[in-house]
């Protein structure tokens, strides 16, 4: 017992030699969390103690919930005597800074991260990344423009950081990046499964100068050029088309991930169809099959003198 009370004294002595300084940043464990503070064994004569506002930035945070006795963690030094004896500390400075480095990394490996979206403010809507509050453009929320932003509170975004800027404490997200990867490789894989030649039901989304853009039925959409929309000579798209129109194209080449389409094709095929089954039609003289030889062939045999229609 005298033993562990000498080791005790002589801990105690060095904790009391050690030079704490204003914004030091130490690692402590939490021995304590009640509804005011959370409690640090610093490795100092007097422990150090986290107010719960100055735990984490993130509204979200529960300390009673996320935080736990033995924890180890990290705190700035805010005031040597908080004026009760202890070490005042602050949790949230010493985690932006650690944040900031996880930010940075982020931004450039452009990985994909979960968030929340927290409110709703002028432009865009607000999340927390690593406990720094983060910015959502309106414009960086989906592929289409939204109206109304307030739709997305409390929604989880995957998202990715496109400006992290710790002296400006600008953090930037985008969920449209992501949405916009997940198009792509949708895209591609429906690509893979058309072939040239393949002819599909579609609607006209837009008209241009130069052609229509018809989205097909499998969500693609390609570009019939003025050239391939009609079988007679039109000045502008408009003159035989109209947005909404439902129609028929064949694809005519894939080619950088578009397609290049016609209607025009698909009219003369219909056309060389019809114009078949009207050739069909018996209005032909008969044919007399008659050979100049003896057939050996029995079934030749019978042909003969047979009339053809």
């Amino acid at each position: 017992m005298a033993e562990e009370t000498m080791k005790d004294f002589e801990k105690e002595l060095n904790d009391s030699f050690r030079v704490i300084r204003e914004g030091d940043v130490l690692e402590g464990m939490i021995v304590d969390i009640n509804d005011e503070v959370v409690t640090l064994d610093i490795g100092y004569y007097v422990p150090g103690v986290v107010p719960l506002n100055d735990i984490s930035a993130d509204p979200d945070f529960s300390p009673m919930r996320d935080l736990k006795i033995g924890d180890k963690t990290q705190a700035v030094v805010i005031e040597k005597d908080d004026g009760k004896g202890n070490v005042l500390l602050s949790m949230k400075e010493a985690g932006e800074a650690a944040a900031w480095d996880k930010l940075r990394a982020l931004l450039e490996s452009q990985d994909i991260v979960n968030v929340r979206v927290k409110e709703e403010v002028p432009s865009g809507v607000v999340a927390y990344l690593e406990g720094i509050r983060a910015f959502i453009p309106a414009s960086q929320l989906s592929l289409s423009f939204v109206e109304d932003t307030s739709e997305y509170i409390g929604k989880q975004l995957e998202v990715r950081v496109i400006t992290a800027d710790e002296n400006a404490n600008k953090l930037v997200l985008s969920a449209k990046s992501v949405l916009r990867e997940k198009e792509d490789d949708n895209n591609r894989r429906k690509m893979s499964a058309i072939a040239p030649g393949a002819i599909f039901n579609g609607t006209v989304e837009t008209l241009q100068p130069y052609g229509a853009f018809v989205q097909l039925e499998n969500g693609l959409t390609g570009l019939v050029h003025i050239s391939k929309i009609s079988m007679k000579r039109i000045k502008k798209p408009s003159e035989v088309l109209k947005v909404g129109q439902e129609v028929k194209v064949k694809v005519l080449k894939i080619e950088d991930g578009k397609l290049s389409l016609s209607i025009k094709d698909v009219e003369m095929n219909t056309s060389d169809i019809a114009e078949s089954s009207n050739n069909d039609v018996d209005d032909t003289p008969a044919v007399e099959y008659k050979s100049e030889e003896i057939p050996n062939n029995p079934f030749a045999a019978l042909l003969a003198g047979v009339k053809v229609d």
